[in-house]
């Protein structure tokens, strides 16, 4: 294939542009030997859907619009046991088309989300006690906003993604509607547990707030667009400059009165000059199945001189396991689910930690997993809290696409009234716990079985969520300090 134009690749940087063609050339390996197959086949408009979309845009009449009701007004709680039930249902009856898709989405997703967690890393210190991304909701808010885009901005959006258009044809063009609906079912293998009874042990919950200036028309066809990511879609006006403190005071008090969730990284800085405000909020809430909680508190030594009492779990069972000696450095797996597993990666050099998250974690961790094999452990870790918050807008910036969302992006597709964007805010609620009462998943320890390995993560480690079906990680994070919100 072509390369993309150069508006579209240049900004993104060097790595970004190595990532895209590294993707490129996994892809491509599925291409027919004599007749030439998009490697996104999967994802792109087909010739078929090209000729519809054509003679839709020629004869449709002008997109329905709405107000988004102030945002005093009285909202239904969310009902994050319904969204779950939701996801599940997602993952019933799929095809092989759909796994493919998802794969794809994975695939994409995991590129973007080590690129981004790279430049956030950048900025963490060893002092910040704790950081998470979330590269499905990072993925899934860009992916959004490319639903919502006209060129230029969505050729430029489509490259950051990870797919090149190429030559700019219909058919090289991503279909928002089919990589929303990809991430749908990723979202749901996440959390499905393979016909397994009992009370659910995975909650994943995603909630889009999209905040806009009192008088500004949205497109409802973009808005039930956003479902398949955000199945919430809470859509609300404010004055927004007058008094940008108050105003983000005032969408603070909203969303935790409508979740629940009790963020310690509020929105805060809102910009004056914003007539829209972009902003996803994620819970995620998994359980440890056959682990408990260890009576008292345990120390977790945050640098070698420094411990703080936490509380702690532990549990045994045939879990997979590596340990590299060149890097310093272990990993473990622990199913969550039926293909959800947690990825601890502990550095046995306590001061090692930030060499290997920027050295070794970004670059080889499939390498990592290919590595693995089952042991019996006896693993004990800190119980998680975590908070995380990041605006996409500073990323994009970190990333030389300063104004890809700027005061000149096209998005025509989310409004005809003259749109800015403000802040593009990612918020992350992580929990992590004991299932006490049950086995693990994988076989426990035998009686005569061999010693069990002893793991006990009571120093900095780096952490993953990820979805063996589909490839895609959740969540990528630090805890340096257990008892400190990212």
């Amino acid at each position: 294939p072509r390369k993309a134009p150069p508006s579209a690749m240049a900004p993104g940087g060097a790595s970004l542009r190595a990532a895209v063609l590294c993707l490129l050339a996994w892809a491509g390996l599925a291409a027919a030997d004599r007749v030439y197959i998009h490697p996104f086949h999967l994802l792109v408009y087909s010739e078929s859907s090209c000729e519809q979309l054509e003679k839709s845009n020629a004869e449709a009449p002008k997109e329905p619009t709405f107000t988004p009701v102030p945002i005093q007004a009285k909202t239904t709680p969310v009902d994050e046991e319904a969204l779950r039930e939701q996801l599940v249902l997602a993952t019933e009856g799929l095809e092989e088309e759909d796994r493919l898709r998802a794969a794809k989405v994975g695939m994409m997703l995991n590129f973007l989300g080590f690129h981004m967690y790279r430049m956030l890393s950048e900025s963490w210190s060893m002092a910040s006690g704790a950081a998470i991304l979330s590269p499905t909701a990072l993925f899934g808010t860009l992916a959004s906003f490319y639903l919502g885009a006209l060129d230029p901005t969505a050729s430029r959006l489509q490259a950051f993604l990870g797919v090149p258009g190429e030559d700019q044809g219909c058919t090289s063009r991503l279909d928002g509607h089919k990589v929303l609906s990809a991430l749908h079912t990723i979202q749901g293998l996440l959390v499905a547990q393979g016909g397994a009874s009992g009370q659910p042990r995975l909650l994943l919950s995603t909630v889009v707030g999209l905040f806009t200036a009192p008088g500004l028309r949205l497109k409802e066809p973009f808005v039930r667009g956003l479902a398949p990511f955000a199945p919430i879609t809470l859509e609300r006006s404010l004055d927004l400059s007058t008094d940008p403190d108050l105003a983000a005071e005032k969408i603070n008090a909203f969303t935790q009165a409508v979740t629940g969730w009790k963020m310690n990284s509020p929105l805060s800085g809102v910009s004056p000059d914003s007539t829209l405000l972009f902003n996803t909020y994620v819970r995620f809430q998994g359980k440890l199945k056959g682990f408990s909680l260890l009576e008292g508190l345990q120390e977790f030594w945050v640098d070698n001189t420094t411990a703080v009492p936490v509380p702690m779990l532990s549990g045994t069972g045939t879990f997979q396991h590596w340990s590299d000696a060149q890097n310093n450095l272990s990993m473990t797996r622990v199913p969550l689910g039926r293909s959800a597993c947690l990825l601890l990666v502990q550095p046995q050099c306590m001061s090692g930690l930030q060499q290997v998250e920027t050295l070794s974690f970004q670059h080889n961790f499939l390498t990592w997993l290919k590595n693995l094999s089952p042991r019996t452990i006896r693993l004990t870790m800190p119980q998680l809290t975590l908070q995380g918050s990041y605006d996409l807008q500073d990323l994009l910036a970190q990333a030389r696409l300063p104004t890809l969302l700027g005061a000149e992006a096209n998005l025509g597709k989310i409004s005809d009234d003259q749109l800015r964007v403000g802040k593009v805010l990612n918020s992350v609620l992580f929990e992590l716990k004991a299932d006490e009462g049950e086995e693990p998943t994988e076989s426990a320890q035998q009686p005569d079985g061999p010693e069990a390995l002893e793991v006990t993560l009571n120093s900095p480690f780096l952490f993953a969520i990820y979805e063996q079906d589909s490839t895609a990680l959740h969540f990528l994070g630090r805890v340096a300090n257990p008892l400190s919100a990212a």
